[in-house]
């Protein structure tokens, strides 16, 4: 018995210095294991003070090392994911480190720009935004950093092509996971386009307000100047026969009576122009009508009007088609020099279309729109309004035509006018 727990004891020595040299193997490499087996490793062991605690110590290192492996391994993983979802994203990211400079830009940014990554590390990145935005950049990026906060700006940036681009730069801080700063990480877009919209837009709204004085103006020029005059002759001229009535006579009397008729008749048309009650009674295509017989006699025009239209239409559609109408008739009898205009009204395929047609002196489209003129410019902006689209086709000396057409029920309304 005591042979046999002798024996055991043995074994289980041996297998702690096996376990023991194993550990200092695994863990302080080939040199040492050689080291050992040149020399006497019992006396090693024995050197030891504490073999379990040797093999405590081994047990620590060998699951801090594998922890650290194992650490080094996700961060390594997770990096490589982020780049890749970073260079397939459809934006430009960069990123930067905690003394403001940049550390990375993926690939759709490098393809933006056309520069290497080492070109746009650090500042270099500031080299392409525009010279009269980078300091504006700059600042808002300082300012932001320094606070930890995320920002928002708008600058332009030189594409490969030469061509200055703006971006939307949204940046935000990042941090480690002990809840250390490590930086910025950010994206921009492109929204050239939507500048450029905004622009469009703000451009368009001016000129609208533009011909709406326009139209005032005209609209009280016509008052003061003609109407007005003519009333104020009128009273006078009824002023002096109420001085001599033996002046009265029957023709006077069909005179007078003439100018008041033709006075009410300019001021009834300018009303029209104003609001055409005719659309609400008549509807669209008996308004439209009537009010091209009433204006074709003003102007000594010829105005041929056909439409196939037979349903009803909605009222802002309706709206819509008379205003352009109007401009298009009033540009013709100041411009074209004609005294004859063909205007069509016509329902295709649930399209409601309007063709206004002159063969008078013509106009370079083009420079019109570049132009002062409102006429083409309010216009398109009132059927855009509408959803519709309008196309002018005009040459000096070859006439003009104008195609407007406008989806019916692009526009809801409750009002119907047939």
């Amino acid at each position: 018995m005591a042979s046999d727990s002798r024996s055991s004891m043995l074994v289980w020595i041996r297998t702690l210095e096996s376990l023991v040299v194993g550990l200092f193997v695994f863990y302080l490499g080939r040199e040492l294991a050689i080291w050992l087996t040149a020399r006497n490793v019992h006396g090693f062991l024995a050197f030891l003070d504490n073999g379990v605690a040797a093999i405590a110590a081994g047990l620590l290192v060998f699951l801090y090392e594998r922890r650290r492996q194992r650490t080094v391994d996700e961060l390594r993983e997770s990096e490589q994911r982020f780049r890749v979802v970073a260079n397939a994203a459809p934006v430009l990211i960069w990123m930067s480190g905690i003394d403001r400079l940049r550390t990375y830009f993926n690939k759709h940014w490098l393809d933006f720009t056309g520069r290497s990554i080492e070109s746009e590390l650090g500042k270099g990145w500031t080299e392409g935004v525009h010279a009269e935005d980078v300091q504006t950049c700059l600042d808002t990026y300082r300012q932001s950093f320094d606070m930890r906060k995320t920002f928002k700006m708008e600058y332009r940036l030189r594409r490969h092509d030469g061509e200055y681009r703006w971006m939307f730069d949204i940046g935000v801080p990042r941090y480690r996971q002990d809840g250390s700063f490590a930086g910025y990480i950010g994206s921009c877009v492109d929204v050239t386009e939507r500048k450029q919209a905004e622009a469009a837009l703000a451009d368009m709204s001016r000129k609208v307000i533009e011909a709406q004085e326009q139209e005032r103006t005209r609209i009280g020029r016509e008052l003061h100047d003609d109407i007005n005059q003519r009333l104020a002759i009128l009273a006078v001229e009824l002023e002096q026969l109420g001085d001599d009535p033996a002046t009265f006579s029957q023709n006077r009397a069909r005179e007078l009576r003439n100018e008041t008729t033709e006075i009410s008749n300019d001021v009834q048309a300018l009303s029209h122009e104003l609001h055409s009650s005719k659309l609400q009674y008549l509807g669209v295509v008996g308004g439209i009508r009537s009010w091209c017989r009433e204006y074709g006699e003003r102007q000594k025009m010829e105005i041929e009007f056909t439409s196939d239209v037979t349903g009803p239409l909605p009222f802002e559609i309706g709206l819509a088609l008379f205003r352009v109408l109007q401009e298009a008739l009033h540009n013709a009898a100041k411009h074209s020099g004609v005294k004859s205009v063909q205007v069509q009204l016509e329902e295709v395929s649930g399209d409601v279309h309007l063709t206004i047609r002159d063969s008078g002196k013509g106009f370079d489209v083009e420079s019109a729109l570049r132009g002062k003129g409102l006429g083409l410019t309010s216009m398109s902006e009132r059927v855009r309004l509408m959803n519709g689209t309008v196309a002018v086709e005009s040459r000096p000396m070859a006439g003009t035509t104008i195609h407007v057409r406008l989806r019916l029920g692009s526009k809801s309304s409750e009002r119907l006018v047939s």
